[in-house]
């Protein structure tokens, strides 16, 4: 999907933007974003994709980077409508485990269902569209940090408590 008219994102980054700075920090961009069930973005998510999209890290995005921001969610929104099969606008574990499958991954029943139940903040055994994407960046990112150590490829990794520890502690997650 083409992105909306450099206009209408202009009108949109302007409207956010509540303190006139040029920059949007993360409280302005969770009002720019919709989960599709009228409650705000999960901030978790918010902060997240600020750390991606933030390339000077003033803890804000600039207008170039919240249109690149705004494509990335879009394409998260198409993706994740394409794996909500029920149209229930939440992913039931099924789909997630669907979704995982077309990604790539390889995991177990009891990983999805540990996935729905951590990214699952009103207990209905399901995940919004917001904690879709912070789930799928947060395994994204494991999993690369987790290759760099995996020389074989077998998915079979030795490494060292202190290693592990450093992996884990410097990723952007």
């Amino acid at each position: 999907m083409a992105l909306p008219p450099r206009e209408y994102l202009w009108s949109v980054f302007v409207s956010v933007d509540r303190d006139k700075s040029g920059y949007i920090n993360a409280n302005e961009l969770q009002q720019a974003l919709s989960n599709g069930t009228w409650n705000p973005f999960n901030p978790e998510t918010v902060r997240l994709m600020m750390g991606m999209f933030d390339r000077e890290n003033r803890g804000q995005i600039s207008f170039e980077d919240f249109g690149a921001l705004w494509k990335y969610v879009t394409d998260w929104q198409n993706c994740f409508r394409s794996f909500d099969r029920d149209n229930s606008g939440n992913i039931d574990k099924n789909e997630m485990k669907h979704a995982l499958m077309a990604f790539g991954y390889k995991i177990s029943d009891n990983l999805v269902n540990t996935l729905i139940q951590k990214f699952d903040r009103f207990g209905n055994q399901t995940i919004l569209f917001d904690d879709f994407i912070q789930a799928c960046i947060l395994l994204h990112t494991l999993t690369s940090a987790f290759r760099a150590y995996d020389q074989d490829q077998d998915g079979i990794i030795t490494i060292h408590y202190d290693d592990f520890l450093s992996m884990v502690l410097s990723l952007k997650i």
